[in-house]
C-alpha cells in the first residue's frame, strides 16, 4: 500500500501564531550563533593598550637631582633612572675582580655596545643609568642599597648598588652582579638614546 498523498492532496495552511515562532525561533539562532562568534573574532584584535606597550617611552630627567632614581613603565617592565653622584661614579672602578660579568659581554641578557663600559651608560651623559628593575635570577625587583658600608645581608665593604631580597643577589651602582649570587647575569640595560641634555627616549636607540 503506497505511502504517497492522494492528487488532489492539498497540505493545510501553516498557523499564522506557528509561522511567527519558527521565524522568531530562526532569528534567535542566528543571533546567537553572532554573539558567540564575535568575541571569538574580536579576541585577535590588540587592545590599544597592547599596542603601545612596545612603544618608545619619552622621559624627562630635568627634575632628577644626583642620587635619585625614577621608574618609568616600558613594556610593562619597570625602567630605572638613576642619577649618580660623583661619589658614586667613583666606585665604578674598584671592584671588578669581585664580579662575575664586569665588562658586559654575557648574551642571556646583552647589553648595547655603547653602554658596555663600567657606567653601563651613554659617553654623553654618563653618570645616568638606565636598567630594567627586574634581577635576572627569578624576576623579583632589587631594592636599593645606595649607601656605603656594613648593613645587613651585605658586605662590610659595601659600596653602594642593589640587593635583590628575594635570593640575596646584589649588583653595584652599574647593575653588575657580584661574582657567586643566584643572578645569571648583569641588569639589563634597554635600548635608549638621548632627545636632549634633559630628555631620555627608552625602547629605541637609533635616529629614524
Amino acid at each position: 500500500m503506497s505511502d504517497a498523498p492522494p492528487s488532489n492532496f492539498t497540505p493545510a495552511p501553516l498557523d499564522g501564531s506557528k509561522r511567527t515562532w519558527l521565524i522568531a525561533t530562526s532569528a534567535v539562532g542566528a543571533a546567537g550563533t553572532v554573539a558567540l562568534a564575535t568575541p571569538f573574532v574580536t579576541s585577535f584584535a590588540p587592545s590599544e593598550r597592547a599596542k603601545a606597550a612596545g612603544a618608545a617611552v619619552e622621559v624627562d630627567v630635568s627634575a632628577l637631582q644626583p642620587g635619585e632614581k625614577m621608574t618609568v613603565e616600558w613594556r610593562g617592565k619597570p625602567v630605572w633612572v638613576l642619577r649618580r653622584t660623583p661619589e658614586m661614579m667613583a666606585t665604578l672602578d674598584k671592584h671588578d675582580a669581585e664580579l662575575a660579568d664586569p665588562k658586559s659581554l654575557r648574551t642571556a641578557y646583552p647589553t648595547p655596545d655603547y653602554a658596555r663600559n663600567p657606567e653601563r651608560a651613554r659617553v654623553e651623559h654618563p653618570e645616568y643609568l638606565v636598567l630594567v628593575g627586574i634581577c635576572t635570577h627569578l624576576g623579583c625587583s632589587p631594592g636599593d642599597k645606595f649607601t656605603p658600608g656594613a648593613q645587613p645581608s651585605l658586605p662590610d665593604d659595601w659600596q653602594g648598588g642593589f640587593f635583590c631580597a628575594c635570593h640575596g643577589s646584589t649588583f653595584d651602582l652599574s647593575g653588575r652582579v657580584f661574582k657567586n649570587k643566584p643572578a645569571p647575569d648583569n641588569l639589563e640595560v634597554p635600548p635608549y638614546m638621548y632627545l636632549s641634555d634633559t630628555k631620555l627616549l627608552i625602547g629605541e636607540d637609533q635616529k629614524a
